[in-house]
């Protein structure tokens, strides 16, 4: 018996291992994977160069991606989408894609201390996967000073991973 498609996101601090994740999920669900550093990149390559930018491009982004991701789920295709949730308010938008698909969904919270994303970013910073931004340790605690772990009272079916 198949089951119903399914929306998967992350929520996480940078280094957490997201996109690690992401794209476990999306060979273990036969998933579409849709990650938000891929397309920015592509997209919008050298237009990013500050966090404002990243704001900008990425609320344009969704405009174009939330579309295709209610036409995949109600096809009857699980999505993954590799986009930050790291807010309340960043996540009204999943909210919006999952009450309109009617779709199942779970909220993948990814949990790891600021050492293990320090480490995961020096990784990245050395691999430099497609998409990825070079992050200094400052840069993290100042983005990671906007993060909010997902709550009880916003309704999602939360799966926790710990790191």
């Amino acid at each position: 018996m198949a089951s119903s498609p399914t929306l998967h996101f992350l929520c996480g601090k940078a280094g957490a291992g997201k996109s690690t994740l992401a794209a476990r999920v999306a060979r273990e669900h036969h998933a579409i994977l849709i990650s938000e550093d891929i397309w920015l990149a592509r997209l919008y390559g050298e237009q990013m160069q500050s966090f404002d930018d990243y704001l900008r491009v990425a609320r344009l982004l969704k405009t174009v991606v939330g579309p295709l991701v209610l036409d995949l789920l109600r096809a009857g295709q699980s999505v993954v989408l590799d986009f930050p949730a790291n807010t309340k308010a960043g996540r009204t938008w999943f909210r919006s894609v999952i009450d309109e698909a009617k779709s199942a969904h779970v909220l993948h919270y990814v949990s790891a201390s600021n050492e293990v994303c320090l480490a995961g970013i020096a990784k990245r910073n050395l691999e430099r996967p497609e998409g990825s931004h070079a992050l200094t340790e400052a840069q993290f605690f100042h983005i990671s000073s906007f993060f909010q772990a997902p709550e009880a009272d916003e309704g999602f079916h939360l799966q926790p991973h710990l790191r």
